[in-house]
């Protein structure tokens, strides 16, 4: 299959499965207590003040009906008013995912460039003391809460060693948070952490598995330097994997967001969520949802299309 069929056919299966979600979306939004008017409401609205709004909003409608109105939403940027906040949703998450994909990008590029680097010496270095010992603070470092580890990362650096502080930088754009860049430094080691540790594993794994081939062997045999075969061979496929584990950590890096986000009261799309859920703002918390959905998805079909630009032997069957 050429790269253009395996791009369509790609493209095709990840609008599927936005659609899906937002049927998923639509679905919690008419399972909250009492419907979305008592939601939106409160609890002391009565049963007229309920039955005016439905109709207001549509809501008497056949659910069917309903779904092509919440999508006609959806595709004009309407994911509905926040309770408390009183302001549209669309506009507060606008304002804040710049300043949460800085923070998860930031925390992916250093991420990787730990891991990648590391991952290849501990397989170059295979079952020496230097590999044990990376291996076990890799399991720490895997097995820590993201949670504790921030504490730990505030207790020591902003704490005992006053280098960092111990809020994130504040503002309403990303140019303010940027201006501020010492309070970015605890917030991107808490959410890279983790990565690190996992993406280590992936790439000394792949490297390893990498060293054992045939091509390797044969390089070898002409005379081609350890170094050459490492960096001209071994490391461009084994970054296949890497790149391919890349989209579906997505969900993952959004999710430490939203706790290293609210350890630092950091202004993001995660401490908006957070805030969102202590007051059950079910418009914000489903908007929430949806984006961090439709990222994942567009993060699974970037990764498959690298993937398969760095080998193009990768098929869309197998991919």
């Amino acid at each position: 299959m050429s790269t253009y069929s395996f791009l369509i056919r790609r493209v095709l299966q990840a609008l599927a499965v936005v659609l899906l979600v937002t049927v998923v979306v639509f679905c919690l939004l008419h399972a909250l207590p009492g419907g979305p008017a008592r939601g939106i409401l409160g609890p002391q609205a009565t049963a007229s003040q309920i039955a005016a709004f439905n109709h207001e909003q549509g809501l008497d409608k056949p659910l069917p009906v309903q779904y092509v109105y919440y999508l006609n939403q959806l595709i004009h940027g309407d994911l509905g008013m926040s309770y408390t906040l009183n302001e549209p949703v669309s506009q507060l998450i606008t304002e804040r995912l710049p300043k949460t994909l800085l923070l998860t990008v930031l925390s992916a590029v250093v991420g990787l460039l730990v891991a990648v680097p590391l991952g290849v010496w501990q397989a170059v270095r295979r079952n020496k003391p230097v590999d044990y010992v990376i291996t076990t603070l890799s399991f720490i470092a895997y097995s820590t809460p993201v949670y504790f580890l921030g504490l730990i990362l505030v207790l020591v650096f902003s704490q005992v060693l006053p280098w960092f502080p111990a809020q994130a930088p504040q503002g309403n754009s990303v140019a303010d948070v940027l201006s501020q860049p010492q309070g970015l430094v605890l917030p991107v080691v808490a959410g890279a952490a983790t990565m690190v540790a996992v993406f280590s594993r992936y790439m000394r794994s792949a490297t390893l598995e990498n060293l054992t081939e045939d091509y390797v062997r044969t390089a070898r045999a002409g005379g081609t330097r350890p170094r050459a075969i490492l960096t001209r061979h071994v490391f461009r496929n084994s970054l296949t994997p890497v790149v391919a584990m890349l989209g579906y950590y997505i969900p993952v890096l959004f999710g430490g967001a939203l706790v290293v986000e609210q350890l630092f009261n950091y202004p993001g799309m995660g401490l908006l969520f957070w805030t969102a859920a202590q007051s059950s703002d079910y418009p914000v918390l489903l908007g929430c949802v949806l984006v961090i959905s439709v990222a994942t998805v567009t993060g699974t079909l970037l990764a498959d299309v690298l993937q398969r630009v760095i080998d193009p032997r990768v098929k869309a069957g197998r991919s």
